[in-house]
């Protein structure tokens, strides 16, 4: 099955305004020229969309630019209302958002995000023609545990309950095993290819084996220049979810071109 590569910065939060101009200007610099066949997707915070949607927008000569496409780290799941804090999914689309965040660890354990609400999110964004990137993932206790595969289907599950095999195809799914997020710890290419297998299997038990074929599932956990090419090598693996790598444009960049030229 041919799936583009899909390789996303998630910046957490890091860069406002300013860092991102800067950023934007010396990634499309090394972008141009380069012809690379996969999808580029920045999520920065949200204080920094207007400035990346600007900088994208202005950038129309520069070779790659159109390719690069905006996603927010989360959004709510109600459209309006007294939700202080909360970023609804039609303030998303004004910025020309295409894709959003959704399940990333850091929700779930830190903001006790459940799978239900996770769900509600997935639907929300749907409705709004926002493609979700859903993160799931196991712990270390819960890998050595034994119960990675049944902490991801209870995730995949959960958060795909009720999603439309047609809203399926513009879901990119994320494995991120959350031990290896931040840590420096990367899971081995056997390990990566594995989880991405069974996560594949699950969605071919929900969907058919067509929908579980064309769906991309990246790879997220301390991901750098040096290991990107032998992840993207795996046959289910499709793309990465970059955290702390994606914040120097040279990292990221090296991870794009060794990552797609091995997939």
């Amino acid at each position: 099955m041919n799936r583009k590569p899909i390789f996303a910065a998630n910046w957490k939060m890091n860069k406002g305004p300013s860092e991102t101009e800067d950023f934007v200007k010396s990634l499309l610099s090394k972008l141009q020229g380069s012809n690379f066949n996969s999808e580029i997707v920045i999520a920065p915070p949200f204080v920094s969309l207007a400035k990346l949607a600007d900088q994208l927008h202005t950038a129309t000569a520069v070779q790659n630019a159109h390719a690069i496409q905006i996603a927010a780290q989360n959004c709510s799941e109600y459209d309006s209302g007294a939700y202080t804090g909360e970023v609804s999914v039609l303030m998303l689309r004004e910025f020309f958002v295409h894709y959003v965040i959704l399940g990333h660890s850091e929700r779930r354990s830190i903001f006790g995000e459940t799978d239900a609400v996770i769900n509600a999110k997935i639907k929300k964004a749907r409705e709004a023609n926002l493609k979700p990137i859903f993160c799931i993932g196991e712990t270390l206790a819960e890998r050595e545990g034994g119960k990675l595969e049944e902490v991801l289907r209870t995730q995949i599950t959960g958060g795909l309950k009720d999603v439309s095999e047609k809203d399926l195809a513009e879901i990119v799914v994320a494995y991120e095993p959350v031990w290896a997020i931040g840590t420096g710890v990367t899971a081995t290419s056997a390990q990566a290819q594995e989880a991405h297998a069974f996560v594949r299997s699950v969605i071919s038990g929900l969907y058919g084996a067509d929908a579980a074929g064309k769906i991309r599932i990246q790879y997220g956990g301390s991901v750098k220049p040096n290991n990107a090419a032998e992840l993207m090598a795996c046959p289910d693996i499709d793309g990465a979810l970059i955290g702390g790598a994606s914040l120097e444009p040279q990292s990221f960049f090296e991870i794009i071109r060794n990552g797609t030229q091995s997939a």
